[in-house]
């Protein structure tokens, strides 16, 4: 019998900023639209994506497509992006192939921001395709204006180091902007050029955030004459997808030491499943948080020099004993009240402990709708890739953060910095104004989620209608021929 269903074909890069609002997006579409839903993920052997890849649910089901092997194909210093972009590229025959195998031929692509070039397999088997960003509507706009600007425009944001101004938009600073855009000849500049041109051949834009986070954006992004003209496709917010907690948890070593802890008194400290701090950061990091005298929850991984995102594709195994990093003496000295985790800890349980009271993050975009969604407010540590400027959208936009005045990313933040930003956040006054905002995000959040007309939930729906009309129109043709 031949599926009554739209079938969504949906395609996830490496990395879990990628990966968990990918599956998260096909839960939605199972749940609340009624689609079968099948995942293709071009995973690493990175062992905590296989959580996620067993956490199936009736209608969706998940394919881990082959590696490939890229050495060959590009130079041993390229970055992350150009990585994940000739990555995705080399892994379309086996998208292709993988889709023709399927029993039900999807009506629609949905691919998160590296998987652009997947349109031509959506064309040529006649799918819907849509690119989802997996993070906000201002990395949105940046990443699709960019390509538009002529090359003095450019030249006065990169050379002279002026803002750049984007239509409707927050101007982006030259100390916020990508790295990708610094260099012009780097092929990490090309990729994220051709990203952004064909973000908008896309059916539709789908992008992590909701209307009452970002509505100026939002709105220059559907203005024709601001940033819908560069968009040119309809734009759908339908945030904050994030993992929620989940609910065979087992109590471990983490949760058991935040149930006798206060509630609101302990800060957690993590840099994703791809940052790394130098030896030297890691040093004043461990200082700043025992001169604080706050609780704390530290997930560690050992210090990697002059690389911000060390262990994106290479996760250590956490056999390097973390007090042969730390400074002499620290774990002794602080073991009653902060708990170092080696490489990898519950976040979203954590965060959601009521024991909980800020967090100290990279600002990746996953980490940062975790921490809104359970309303904890945030000290802002950005590394590398767009996380500078989900910083200053959390310090300077939405006042759910604060950050260092020394750049992280371009210097060592001092233990006496760390110190007092620690302490602002769990014990100042202003630190109990910023969680007050962070918690009413978080109702914001729900609001636009929810299946009685949340914003997020309707804009999911119209493209749930656009899929239902084509699985109509298709089988229309397929009965008059």
């Amino acid at each position: 019998m031949q599926n009554t269903k739209p079938h969504a074909a949906l395609l996830a890069s490496p990395g879990m900023g990628h990966l968990i609002p990918i599956v998260e997006l096909g839960k939605r579409l199972v749940t609340y639209h009624g689609f079968h839903v099948t995942i293709f993920v071009v995973a690493t052997d990175v062992s905590a994506t296989q959580s996620l890849l067993r956490q199936q649910c009736p209608n969706l089901n998940i394919i881990k497509l082959p590696l490939v092997d890229i050495p060959g194909l590009i130079d041993s210093t390229a970055t992350i992006v150009t990585k994940l972009a000739v990555m995705m590229r080399e892994t379309l025959p086996s998208l292709r192939s993988a889709i023709l195998a399927l029993k039900s031929p999807p009506t629609a692509l949905i691919v998160d921001v590296f998987g652009t070039e997947a349109f031509a397999v959506a064309e040529e088997l006649n799918m819907l395709k849509y690119v989802f960003d997996t993070s906000n509507a201002w990395f949105l706009a940046i990443t699709i204006y960019v390509p538009t600007i002529d090359k003095n425009v450019e030249d006065k944001h990169i050379i002279q180091k002026q803002p750049l101004r984007i239509p409707g938009c927050k101007s982006v600073r030259f100390d916020d902007t990508l790295e990708a855009y610094l260099d012009r000849n780097d092929q990490t500049y090309i990729e994220y050029k051709r990203i952004g041109i064909e973000m908008p051949m896309a059916d539709g834009i789908l992008v992590n955030t909701w209307e009452d986070l970002e509505p100026s954006t939002l709105g220059a992004l559907r203005d024709s004459q601001m940033l819908g003209r560069v968009a040119k496709v309809p734009v759908y917010p339908i945030g904050p997808l994030s993992r929620p907690v989940g609910p065979s948890v087992t109590r471990n070593q983490v949760l058991n030491w935040l149930d006798m802890q206060r509630n609101e008194s302990v800060i957690y400290v993590s840099f994703g499943s791809g940052g790394t701090l130098s030896s030297d950061q890691m040093t004043e990091l461990a200082w700043g948080l025992e001169l604080s005298k706050q609780r704390f929850v530290w997930v560690v991984r050992p210090p990697i020099d002059n690389d911000a995102s060390g262990t994106f594709f290479n996760l250590e195994d956490g056999s390097q004993e973390a007090q042969s990093f730390l400074p002499k003496g620290f774990l002794a000295r602080t073991s009653e009240v902060g708990l170092v985790i080696p490489m990898w800890a519950p976040q979203v349980e954590i965060l959601a402990h009521p024991s909980v009271g800020g967090f100290l993050s990279h600002c990746g975009w996953n980490s940062t709708l975790e921490s809104i969604t359970n309303g904890v407010p945030m000290i802002a540590w950005p590394l590398y890739a767009e996380q500078k400027m989900n910083a200053t959208l959390l310090t300077e936009e939405l006042g759910v953060a604060v950050q260092p005045k020394t750049s992280a990313s371009e210097c060592v933040v001092a233990r006496a910095e760390i110190e007092m930003m620690v302490r602002r956040i769990m014990e100042d006054e202003d630190g109990f104004e910023i969680r007050k905002t962070a918690k009413e995000l978080k109702y914001s959040g729900e609001k636009a989620l929810s299946s009685k007309g949340g914003s997020s939930y309707n804009s999911l729906s119209q493209i749930a209608n656009d899929c239902e009309l084509s699985l109509l129109f298709r089988k229309a043709k397929a009965q008059g021929s």
